[in-house]
């Protein structure tokens, strides 16, 4: 997917986030935001995938404000709150297969990168689980998976990395001769999942744990790890969570490649010709 006009803006949102996450200090935070609106000059162009752009100005202004990681406090809250609302929803409810595979839909809601707060996490997805997904391909997606020896799955952003163990411990239930590898970045990325995020909750039990190699949004092909490349292209499904994994993903058009996530903001929902909020499950 390449940008589209809407994209810019939402970026240079993302770096002011970044640069109050990072100081306190008024003149540095004007000064991160001049740097940045060079980056964009040099970086950002029509061609230009989303993820990637964003995550090269990024990771260049956290260099810049001496940062490593200035998302983490979100990122420990949100897991925090996303594993107790998972303990909560399996005393709650009979979760079977497809009932996870929507949880992990509606966990991709936890995302401060699109403004969302996390106190509303288990109001939110309870209030999601009574909507029917947009685009329902979760047969195919289960039919394919009976018949594969090799599953991929690619993270998104922790919090609803949760949710991703609770589906991908039903997909091992129900397919146990199954194969699972469970990617996570190499290093921080906004609020996106690591591979110690990844260890952390313990989604090593259900699969092994791989880095992308990059710390890049999404999984952009010609700069991932030559481990993830050598999987990627053996795995017979792979599951992609979230916006940046279809920005990165959605080109190659690869019938492997089932995207879950809502359409959070409107050039996903256009590339995706539904409606903006829209939930899905779907292969191009």
């Amino acid at each position: 997917m390449k940008v589209h006009y809407e994209c810019l803006a939402c970026q240079i949102n993302q770096c002011q986030k970044i640069a109050e996450l990072s100081t306190e200090e008024l003149e540095k935070r004007k000064k991160a935001m001049v740097f940045s609106a060079k980056l964009f000059a040099k970086h950002f162009n029509e061609d230009s995938i989303p993820a990637v752009v964003g995550s090269e100005v990024f990771l260049e202004l956290y260099e810049y404000l001496g940062v490593d990681d200035p998302f983490r406090e979100y990122k420990d809250k949100s897991n925090k709150l996303a594993q107790r609302v998972v303990e909560n929803l399996k005393k709650k409810l009979e979760i079977d297969l497809r009932t996870a595979l929507k949880l992990a839909i509606a966990g991709n809601v936890i995302d401060f990168a699109v403004g969302y707060e996390p106190e509303k996490i288990e109001e939110d997805i309870l209030e999601m689980l009574k909507e029917e997904l947009y685009i329902d391909e979760s047969e195919k997606l289960f039919e394919k998976l009976r018949r594969a020896k090799i599953l991929l799955y690619l993270t998104d952003n922790c919090g609803e990395i949760y949710f991703d163990k609770l589906l991908l411990e039903k997909i091992k239930k129900e397919f146990p001769e199954l194969t699972i590898y469970i990617a996570g970045k190499e290093g921080a990325i906004i609020n996106d999942a690591t591979v110690n995020d990844l260890k952390e909750a313990k989604l090593d039990e259900v699969g092994k744990v791989i880095s992308t190699g990059t710390r890049i949004v999404g999984i952009p092909i010609d700069r991932v790890s030559n481990e993830l490349l050598e999987i990627f292209d053996k795995a017979d499904v792979i599951i992609a969570k979230g916006q940046g994994n279809f920005e990165t993903l959605s080109e190659l058009r690869d019938k492997r490649v089932f995207f879950l996530l809502k359409a959070k903001c409107k050039p996903v929902a256009r590339e995706l010709n539904v409606p903006q909020g829209a939930m899905l499950c779907k292969t191009l």
